[in-house]
């Protein structure tokens, strides 16, 4: 058995599950650790302020939030649609699938939720596996770049308008 074999951690699988009110505060914690201050100054986060999620989801694991997800409800154009973000995963656990198992609870929400679609702000090459496209005609309410805006088709295929929070 090699060193690196010895010192590894061992990592459990984490049991993805709805957000629950008393998870709220480890979800703030486990969002600001991974994205920081500067995370408030981004058309996204200006988005989501003031507004309620729709659906929240976290991962556990033995008891600690270890990564979280939350999708927010909006228009685009006359759309109705949901918002996915942001996709936070302990520093420990990056890498060990999380993020995907998260974002496929959301796809599955939307789903079920007779919505037109998810929109995001994200990595097209990490989103398309889930399907996520390139969305042109969606303009978000201050700047972004505009090829990290992405669609999920769930009922509608394509969306154009401005982005608002709904509700």
């Amino acid at each position: 058995m090699t060193a690196a074999a010895v010192s590894a951690p061992v990592m459990t699988q984490a049991a993805i599950a709805p957000e629950r009110r008393e998870d709220h505060a480890a979800v703030d914690a486990l969002v600001l650790a991974a994205f920081g201050p500067g995370r408030f100054a981004k058309t996204a986060e200006r988005l989501r302020e003031g507004s309620v999620p729709a659906a929240g989801f976290v991962a556990h694991d033995d008891g600690r939030v270890v990564g979280s997800v939350r999708l927010w409800p909006i228009t685009v154009g006359e759309t109705p649609a949901l918002f996915l973000g942001p996709i936070a995963v302990d520093a420990g656990r990056r890498s060990a699938g999380l993020g995907a198992d998260l974002v496929a609870a959301c796809l599955d929400h939307a789903r079920a939720a007779s919505v037109g679609g998810v929109l995001l702000v994200g990595d097209r090459a990490y989103f398309e596996r889930f399907g996520f496209v390139a969305a042109p005609g969606a303009i978000l309410p201050g700047p972004v770049d505009q090829r990290r805006l992405l669609w999920l088709a769930t009922g509608v295929e394509a969306v154009a308008g401005p982005v608002r929070i709904a509700g």
